[in-house]
């Protein structure tokens, strides 16, 4: 049936008409892009806008790189806040969910963290990042920036986080013409650090906290751990020094004594402090030494590491790591051998904190550390400035925010026993503010706001032979805003593409259980429970 020729003709106008009038989303989206470079002349305390730019979708390339990375059309704020914190805020022009997220750094930080921000773009948060107060020209671990400069390791330690979000939220604010209804932090490592820091000193920043592996108890462990580890490996004219080469081994023999405890042959420690393996079953004989065994000298060096160091009291200074991952390619042979002495990630972030940071010395020797007078010296110059160890948590608690932690078992980095010693204490306070003499009373006090997830075969914030994919950020989303705390998250290993194992991950103290029916790399196939060990 043919339509009348005037009809047709209304009909094509009406649909003209409709298409020359921008949707309601179109006419928003253009109006933010046309506020955007209007951002720069927000008024902001001891803070300079240099710019304020509309990024096209996939439009943007971090500096130093040629990656362009997979992002929405955002408008893109560059800016610094004296003496030196250079951060940038990035806000979608299209579907803002309402929210922010606050993005965290690792190593001794000095650069923006793009991939993080892109994530959190990408999920229709505006978000932001900040260099923490420094360049990190000289790479993950340099700390010569901090030379005689107390306000930049203030910065670094806890105020360059803090005024970054301050400023970010103001922004965020004059852009959409509403705050953000959720404010929300996530980062691992140093960014575990910067979380917890936010959640002792500044509580009312965010809502939610994601604080992963966190080195949180900064000085004593870059004393107990960086620097310890490295005297063990290389003291005595580096007769410790375990060769990467001899990892396979290592972790082999450590699976083989302990991987079954858990009931499930896997390659994964579900509960390493149930590990009793002895490094001295896989020494050499003498006249030996080969890939499959460690020396007398390496065994040493290893009992050492799992350890931990005490002062000449026999305080522990800080927990060693645990047996576990030794022969994953991002564990052992990165971050406490390195590929030959002198270049382990251990060794790089511990001399050159205390070069710079506490005794600013270019010519300091690591083997000249006492362990008792300057260990105190360095808690006293900058331990107040980069330690995120105060375990008294109310002021967080009674703002109603919500903090997760995080941690890998198989971290070679910072031990795991960290965290949970850090948990265990606030655990002490609230049970304290109770009164309380029933340590169950506290544990249940404290989850309703503070919650620890121990992820068994993950490395530092990923990687190992565990699964060390999941999304903790939707976890405490819920948590936040709908009351329903998390009581497991699923974790997947990936390779190639593919989910290859998953698990739950559960709230200590309880651990994933096997039902002892269905593929133990199903998640479903595991419930939480009590731990059967230590």
């Amino acid at each position: 049936m043919k339509l009348p020729h005037g009809l047709f003709s209304s009909l094509a106008g009406l649909l003209l008409f409709g298409a020359l009038i921008p949707t309601a989303q179109a006419q928003q989206s253009l109006s933010l892009r046309q506020s955007c470079p209007l951002l720069t002349n927000i008024t902001l305390p001891d803070t300079t806008l240099s710019s304020a730019e509309v990024v096209e979708a996939n439009g943007f390339t971090p500096p130093r790189t040629n990656n362009t990375m997979g992002t929405p059309a955002f408008c893109r704020i560059v800016g610094v806040t004296s003496p030196a914190v250079n951060f940038e805020v990035w806000l979608p022009l299209d579907n803002w969910n309402g929210k922010y997220n606050g993005v965290g750094n690792g190593g001794m930080a000095g650069v923006i963290s793009y991939a993080a921000m892109g994530g959190a773009l990408n999920r229709g948060y505006a978000t932001a990042s900040t260099d923490t107060g420094h360049n990190a020209n000289g790479g993950l671990f340099d700390a010569s920036w901090a030379s005689g400069r107390q306000d930049l390791i203030e910065d670094f330690g806890h105020r360059g986080l803090h005024v970054t979000t301050v400023n970010a939220k103001t922004i965020t604010e004059a852009f959409y013409s509403n705050p953000p209804s959720y404010s929300y932090y996530t980062g691992c490592s140093k960014g575990g650090q910067m979380g917890l820091m936010e959640a002792q000193r500044y509580p009312e920043d965010f809502d939610g906290i994601v604080a992963g592996n966190p080195a949180n108890e900064w000085t004593r462990f870059y004393t107990g751990a960086h620097l310890w580890y490295s005297l063990a490996m290389l003291d005595n004219n580096q007769e410790g020094w375990i060769p990467p080469a001899k990892m396979q081994a290592f972790g082999n023999a450590v699976n083989a004594a302990c991987d079954v405890l858990d009931g499930i042959e896997d390659g994964i420690l579900q509960n390493p402090l149930a590990c009793n393996f002895e490094p001295a079953s896989i020494q050499c004989p003498a006249g030996v030494n080969n890939n499959s065994c460690l020396t007398s000298q390496q065994v040493t060096a290893v009992e050492k590491i799992w350890s931990g160091k005490t002062n000449s009291a026999g305080e522990l200074i800080y927990p060693g790591l645990v047996p576990g991952g030794e022969a994953d390619p991002g564990g052992w042979s990165r971050w406490v051998t390195g590929v030959e002495p002198f270049t382990s990630l251990h060794w790089l972030g511990g001399e050159g904190f205390f070069r710079w940071f506490v005794f600013d010395d270019p010519e300091w020797d690591f083997r000249n550390f006492d362990y008792d007078t300057d260990l105190d010296y360095a808690l006293q110059k900058v331990g107040n400035a980069v330690d995120s160890n105060n375990p008294d948590l109310r002021p967080l608690r009674d703002n109603g925010a919500k903090l997760l932690v995080y941690h890998g078992w198989s971290d070679p980095d910072i031990s795991p026993v960290a965290s949970i010693n850090y948990f265990e204490s606030v655990v002490d306070v609230i049970a304290d503010d109770m009164r309380a003499t029933n340590y169950e009373t506290a544990l249940k006090s404290t989850q309703n706001f503070f919650r620890l997830f121990m992820v068994p075969g993950m490395g530092h914030c990923a990687g190992g032979p565990g699964p060390d994919r999941f999304d903790a950020l939707s976890a405490i989303e819920n948590w936040v805003e709908n009351g329903i705390a998390p009581g497991s998250m699923r974790a997947s290993k990936i390779q190639n593409g593919e989910v290859t194992r998953s698990r739950p991950l559960c709230v200590y103290p309880e651990v994933a259980t096997y039902t002892g029916i269905g593929d133990t790399d199903e998640a479903e196939n595991f419930y939480c429970s009590a731990p059967a060990g230590p």
